[in-house]
């Protein structure tokens, strides 16, 4: 067997190359807002990514094994901080999503995706890694709607849409990728299909009910992304700035810290949740792309991980920590460039912020520990591999 090394180096590797993306795009978008202090911003951003790097190390040397048996309780204590922030939260600009700890804001969403994803796995794991038939998928399923109906419309009440189609996805993919019949999986498609043909039917022809089920902020935002210039001055402002900027970076970009678009202060929210349009102004489609390579050779290194893990646990936490990271990229950029509506999602390791860094550390510091705990071997003799 193949002695590892303390942690697995290439994902550091992948985890400094986003800390230097992060610290120019946070630093770059924040100076029109800091009065001469432009260092705030990424400094504070340097701090959480040293504190969430060493509690993804602390993680990552504990055994993810035994959270299987403590699934359902971090799973209880991820609603009740749900239920906390409900009553006592803080709110900003019209949601009530944060507790304030004096330190920092915390977000008890963030938690509750890995606490969920930990859940499913060890409830999807009890099914073995057989296909089982449609009728004894149903117990199955049902079981897992319930599990994720109630952080599902706790996080919607807040309101937060982003987040909790963020837990809705990851769920239904780990779900996908368990032993759950193919027709219940085919039903459950047809019935996502049905849901979204009933939603698009409503906002065409009911107006009236689909105002209730969305807050007016969330039609707005909707509105913005299907017409986003009649919407340019209120709802799609945010979005046709982003986009004239990504669209005047260009092959090379227009330089760090000379972004028009950013710098002027015509993007609201450029060191958060548009934090993609200072790397696509200032640094243009060689820099964009290069991040999108990032990610996609950190969801490569799960993926690996994955097949090498010990037990089907590990493998469903990785799947769920894969979706995690990729629908946040796919919903962040996609928003950004006009492909998907406005929602309150940060870009994955890069956006300015505490909470959701924490918790995409605490990911990989499972992915970590998953990686640590497998088993390779060699088939060869010492000799045969040193010659």
């Amino acid at each position: 067997m193949v002695k590892k090394p303390m942690v697995d180096y290439l994902m550091i590797m992948i985890l400094i190359g986003l800390l230097l993306i992060s610290l120019a795009a946070v630093y770059s978008g924040t100076g029109q807002y800091t009065d001469g202090a432009s260092f705030y911003y990424a400094r504070r951003q340097l701090i959480w990514y040293v504190v969430s790097g060493l509690i993804m190390l602390v993680v990552a040397r504990f055994d993810y094994e035994l959270l299987e048996k403590w699934a359902v309780y971090l799973y209880v204590f991820g609603i009740g901080l749900l239920l906390l922030v409900r009553f006592f939260g803080m709110e900003k600009n019209g949601s009530q999503r944060w507790i304030d700890l004096k330190f920092m804001d915390f977000q008890p969403s963030e938690l509750m995706k890995i606490f969920l994803v930990i859940y499913l796995a060890a409830i999807l794991k009890k099914i073995g890694t057989q296909k089982i038939t449609f009728v004894k998928s149903i117990p199955i399923v049902l079981q897992v709607m319930v599990v994720v109906i109630i952080p599902f419309f706790l996080i919607l009440r807040q309101p937060d849409l982003g987040t909790a189609l963020l837990i809705a996805v990851a769920s239904l993919t780990i779900l996908f990728m368990s032993s759950v019949s193919n027709k219940m999986i085919g039903t459950i498609i047809a019935a996502i299909g049905s849901g979204v043909y009933l939603l698009v039917y409503l906002f065409q022809y009911r107006q009236d009910i689909i105002s209730v089920i969305f807050k007016p902020h969330q039609l707005g935002r909707i509105n913005s992304w299907l017409d986003p210039t009649e919407y340019a001055m209120d709802f799609g402002y945010q979005l046709r700035q982003a986009m004239l900027g990504i669209g005047a970076g260009h092959l090379t970009g227009s330089g760090f810290n000379s972004g028009y678009q950013v710098q002027s202060g015509r993007v609201p929210e450029a060191h958060t949740d548009f934090i993609f349009a200072v790397i696509g102004e200032e640094f243009g489609f060689i820099g964009a792309s290069m991040l999108i390579l990032l990610y996609f050779l950190l969801i490569y290194r799960i993926i690996t991980i994955a097949i090498k893990a010990n037990d089907i646990f590990g493998v469903y936490i990785c799947v769920g920590v894969i979706a995690l990271i990729a629908f946040q990229v796919f919903q962040n950029i996609g928003m950004t460039i006009g492909l998907m509506p406005v929602t309150g999602i940060a870009l994955p390791f890069i956006s300015y912020g505490g909470s959701a860094l924490i918790t995409n550390m605490i990911a990989l510091g499972l992915i970590q520990s998953i990686y640590l705990r497998s088993k390779d071997y060699m088939f060869s003799s010492e000799n045969e591999v040193t010659a």
